[in-house]
């Protein structure tokens, strides 16, 4: 039965039988690996933030309009007044075909971003010590470095 506690050790197997870690220059190596792997985790949950949020951007804004104030605003105001005042005209909607297709890349980063983040939960429960610390180390680097571009529209 496998150890349910934390150990410092130099060999473990990852996610495949194939990633067999054995000795501290293929542990530093792994744990290498595991952390470059959260920081893409944690840039792909950053760019599929920025691209709902330039969606979000994209949609044409809706100003809050009273029926009772627009009534009594144009019933007050003589034909003449009415006829002296310009008309905007609404902004062009997003086509619906950029739509769908943010979408699908929304959703192929939402696909890899939930598969990258149960592999690494798996690396995790390996329950090695060096292994969680490089994804944590990885997890904090990859929010220092991400999360500031989000500010950046």
């Amino acid at each position: 039965m496998m150890s349910m506690t934390f150990e410092v050790s130099n060999s473990v197997t990852l996610l495949f039988d194939c990633w067999k870690v054995n000795g501290p220059v293929g542990m530093a190596m792994s744990v290498f690996v595991v952390l470059l792997l959260t920081v893409f985790y944690e840039v792909l949950k950053v760019w599929r933030l920025w691209l709902g949020n330039k969606s979000k951007l994209a949609e044409p804004y809706l100003a809050p309009t009273s029926l009772h104030s627009d009534c009594s605003s144009t019933l007050g105001r003589s034909s003449s007044d009415s006829s002296m005042t310009p008309i905007q005209p609404p902004p062009p909607a997003p086509s619906s075909r950029n739509s769908w297709l943010l979408h699908g890349i929304q959703t192929v980063l939402h696909m890899l971003q939930v598969s990258l983040g149960y592999m690494l939960m798996l690396c995790v429960m390996t329950y090695n010590v060096w292994i969680f610390i490089g994804v944590m180390i990885g997890s904090v680097l990859g929010y220092f470095i991400s999360f500031p571009l989000l500010g950046q529209t």
